[in-house]
């Protein structure tokens, strides 16, 4: 024997037919909180955001920007060259 049902109902009615909870809204809270979120972090990242955060940390006149890139280029420049005799006033070592 076999026995065919068939039910015609909206997910809605038939999760109030099983006695099931309506999460509806506690998703849609959820689901506001979420985007809250997601719109605070995109704020802070925007360049405006970035510049005030490290305006700090720039220098703030033409004089301490020319100071900043000297001490960032003075590891930069070449090296001069060890006197003969490796420094010591050009002395050959002694045997």
């Amino acid at each position: 024997m076999k026995i065919n049902v068939e039910i015609d109902c909206t997910p809605e009615e038939a999760r109030r037919f099983l006695g099931l909870p309506d999460l509806a809204p506690m998703q849609q809270a959820v689901m506001e909180k979420l985007q809250q979120q997601m719109l605070d972090a995109t704020a802070a990242l925007a360049p405006e955001a970035l510049l005030r955060q490290w305006a700090p940390m720039l220098p703030q006149t033409a004089d301490g920007l020319r100071a900043a890139m000297t001490a960032m280029m003075g590891g930069l420049a070449p090296k001069a060259p060890a006197p003969p005799g490796g420094g010591r006033g050009g002395r050959a070592p002694k045997e």
